[in-house]
């Protein structure tokens, strides 16, 4: 794929307000905001630069793995994404970590998150071997670090929206739960006007369910990390759908 050719794929389809990035990528000052010399590249350039190491990478996956916060291309004036060298080898090495080592991509941004920046080259030695334990928190720790009270937690629990796992004790998705409930307390939101999104979530769940099973059956770690990566990367973008809708629905309201 020549370098033009490449750069057709970066096409006006990639500047829609919702895939923009937010303003987190406008604050970063856009492609100017380069260093002197530094080479940018279209996220076309980007795909032709990794697909011979990694024949399956598509420009979805290159927007995907910038959902879930993995690389931070900068953004031109008119929207479009500019990746530099230094955001190709964080890619590489997290499409490496997945392949080789089969690991979810919430481990990986952890050990990337330990790791200085520049990350200039990916070496077998620096890749991560194993996950972190998970996290398990006891009642009253969960109450501590979400901030909630007591009351609170037990309504949430009523309306099915969080509970302990099967050995006990809550894991980091019940303390995700339990932080953003506490917050939105402080809206008036109560646990009871969350039960809607317990019913969404169950659909959902048995949506994806469809999706990922086939690859479940396969048998491999590499297919079980393909089938959590495609979970992942569903929901992110059904929340992208929620809070797009969410947004035109207030638009009147909000003067927009």
């Amino acid at each position: 794929m020549t370098g033009a050719t490449a750069a057709a794929w970066d096409t006006p389809q990639d500047r829609d307000g919702t895939d923009r990035g937010g303003p987190q990528n406008a604050a970063r000052g856009g492609a100017q905001g380069a260093g002197r010399g530094e080479r940018l590249m279209s996220i076309g350039e980007v795909l032709a630069q990794l697909r011979a190491e990694f024949p399956d990478i598509t420009i979805s996956k290159l927007r995907f793995l910038e959902t879930e916060g993995l690389v931070e291309p900068r953004r031109t004036p008119a929207g479009y994404r500019k990746y530099t060298w230094t955001d190709i080898s964080r890619l590489r090495y997290v499409l490496t970590a997945q392949r080789d080592q089969y690991l979810p991509l919430r481990v990986i941004r952890e050990h990337l998150a330990t790791m200085g920046d520049p990350l200039t080259d990916v070496s077998q030695s620096s890749m991560p071997t194993e996950a972190p334990a998970e996290v398990r928190l006891s009642r009253d720790e969960l109450l501590d670090k979400a901030g909630l009270g007591d009351a609170t937690l037990r309504a949430l629990e009523e309306h099915g929206l969080l509970r302990p796992r099967a050995g006990g004790g809550y894991d980091a998705d019940a303390l995700e739960v339990a932080t953003a409930a506490a917050r939105l307390a402080e809206f008036g939101v109560e646990p009871r006007h969350l039960r809607a999104y317990r019913a969404a979530a169950d659909r959902e769940i048995g949506l994806f369910s469809q999706l990922v099973t086939p690859m479940t059956r396969q048998s491999g770690p590499a297919s079980r990390a393909r089938a959590a990566d495609t979970v992942h990367e569903l929901a992110a973008l059904t929340q992208r759908v929620h809070a797009a809708l969410v947004r035109a629905g207030l638009r009147e309201i909000l003067g927009k």
